[in-house]
């Protein structure tokens, strides 16, 4: 989603014209070689990432070191968040950048804006989001479906309301290490029935959209190793133990209900509501959650990454690792190259609708 959705940065508006002209470059060429290079990473991603999680159990769960209550804020006419990082008592978590739940209905919207430097997470929980990007890719998501899109080097992107009345979701932005920066963008769309789903007949049911729980594992390949899991706990009591490698980030967001995370003793135990996102310690081998013994259950979505430990500098749409990136990827983009070269002479479906729409 645009920059309005990560820490409030003012969109980068359109040059009105460009110097370029035609195609500066085969970028469907580029783009086979860094598929090929991605493949191969992923492999020995995958291989570390196997050696990180392996097994099920979690001798010693992590302690919630942090409760934030998010609250709802309007943000334009038919547009909402509730909002779990960039505020004060939370700017990031390495290599998280943002983590929204948003909401918004017409004629609200994201039109044709850029991105670069990070990966961004679209989890649809009702409605539909509608997308067209400048190299030809889009469609829709529809409710329970996720797109993880790599900008890498440079994409620009609208993302529309896909269906009539209210769309409700949850967007994550989530940092590129510096190696993988300028690498060639990358979609992955999995719709809801593709998720894989694990089920440990106790209560407990975990949508995979990235990573693995219970033996069950998602096909989506992050660029940053991560995990995200939709977690439904059915009924009070109901509990999930799930590892998490030692030294990656982690955090929680309770979506319905009331869950409580901890370690199972009553000082470690912290209960949160809806709309609440808790973040974990780094001491201990995983994360547990459970629905409250006098409650009606909860949904929670989990998330862990591997942090990168270097700088952040970020500009509405670009996340780099210094000033001087930034300004170059604004550069890139009003000047049509460097990752930004089909952006020439673009216009989205969505954008040229409502221009003629304007006129008629």
């Amino acid at each position: 989603m645009s920059a309005a959705t990560a820490c409030m940065a003012p969109m980068v508006a359109p040059p009105s014209s460009s110097p370029l002209h035609g195609p500066a470059r085969s970028a469907m060429a580029a783009a086979g070689e860094e598929m090929e290079k991605m493949a191969s990473a992923q492999k020995t991603l995958g291989a570390q990432s196997d050696e990180e999680c392996a097994g099920d159990d979690v001798g010693r769960p992590r302690a919630v070191v942090q409760k934030l209550t998010c609250e709802r804020k309007p943000l334009g006419e038919g547009f909402a968040l509730w909002r779990g990082m960039c505020r004060p008592e939370l700017q990031d978590l390495d290599p998280f950048l943002s983590f929204d739940e948003f909401e918004f209905c017409p004629p609200a919207g994201f039109p044709d804006h850029p991105h670069r430097g990070f990966e961004n997470v679209t989890y649809i929980l009702e409605g539909g989001l509608s997308y067209h990007d400048f190299s030809g890719h889009k469609g829709t998501i529809n409710t329970g479906d996720v797109q993880w899109m790599t900008a890498g080097r440079g994409v620009v992107h609208a993302e529309m309301p896909g269906v009539q009345g209210v769309q409700r979701g949850i967007n994550i932005w989530i940092n590129l290490a510096s190696k993988d920066k300028m690498v060639e963008p990358r979609y992955q769309d999995l719709a809801s029935h593709d998720i894989p789903t694990a089920a440990d007949g106790d209560g407990v049911t975990v949508k995979v959209i990235a990573g693995e729980c219970h033996g069950a594992r998602s096909p989506l390949q992050p660029r940053t190793p991560a995990m995200c899991l939709d977690v439904t706990l059915l009924r009070p009591g109901a509990r999930l133990r799930q590892p998490v490698p030692r030294g990656w980030s982690a955090c929680a967001y309770v979506i319905d209900g009331e869950a409580v995370f901890g370690g199972g003793g009553a000082n470690d135990d912290a209960t949160a509501g809806a709309r609440t996102l808790v973040v974990f310690g780094g001491d201990g081998d995983g994360v547990e959650v459970r629905a409250e013994e006098g409650g009606a259950g909860a949904r929670v979505m989990l998330v862990a990454a591997r942090p990168h430990g270097e700088a952040v500098v970020r500009d509405g749409p670009f996340v780099m690792n210094t000033r001087e990136e930034v300004e170059q990827a604004r550069e890139d983009y009003h000047r049509r190259r460097n990752g930004f070269e089909m952006a020439d002479g673009w216009t989205s479906d969505h954008a040229a609708a409502a221009a003629a729409a304007a006129v008629s």
